[in-house]
């Protein structure tokens, strides 16, 4: 099978870096994996949502030029191939794009396409700020006036992505190569 081709949509532009900061234009292209199992419905409902939030926000004058890549079961059954390298690469060309949940592969053979995509693109941190919503109930006394944001590390710890069967040679030299390195006390 062959590789997706990757033709970008007419009358959209590349979101670009300015002086480290994005330059988004009014129609930028954003590529999208549609994702596994429930991912085409979560697709289909959150496409129109941020159409319309875009379309409402800038009175029509901005509008997301959306750009299909492939990655998981799709691509696997139309290219032969789990995660194709053009899909990674227009994740790193248009430098903002989106993605559905994926299968990760029962059998082994392949680690997770998550974290094989968080390396890929070297997406270290997940950013989640603390946002209080008026009205909704805190054991805080203060809500409002919580100013913090929570980074989660994406790469390390159980995100390294070092999948082997339990009981198998390589399960057995990380084993030992811990308990060399990291005796007990």
């Amino acid at each position: 099978m062959s590789e997706p081709k990757i033709v970008p949509p007419e009358g959209g532009e590349r979101i670009t870096l300015v002086d480290g900061k994005l330059s988004v234009p009014e129609h930028p292209i954003i590529p999208f994996i549609e994702g596994d199992g429930i991912g085409p419905d979560i697709w289909a409902a959150s496409s129109r949502v941020l159409d319309a939030a875009v379309a409402k926000a800038y009175g029509g004058k901005r509008k997301i030029h959306w750009l299909e890549v492939y990655a998981g079961e799709k691509a696997n059954n139309q290219f032969g191939t789990w995660l194709p390298d053009s899909t990674v690469q227009a994740c790193r060309d248009y430098l903002v794009s989106i993605k559905g949940p994926l299968t990760t592969p029962v059998g082994g053979g392949i680690r997770s396409l998550n974290v094989a995509l968080r390396q890929m693109l070297d997406l270290y941190v997940c950013l989640r700020p603390v946002r209080w919503f008026e009205g909704v109930p805190s054991p805080v006394k203060k809500p409002g006036e919580v100013d913090m944001v929570i980074f989660r590390e994406n790469t390390e710890d159980i995100y390294a992505g070092i999948e082997w069967a339990g009981g198998s040679a390589d399960a057995q030299k990380l084993l030992d190569f811990l308990a060399k390195e990291f005796p007990q006390a």
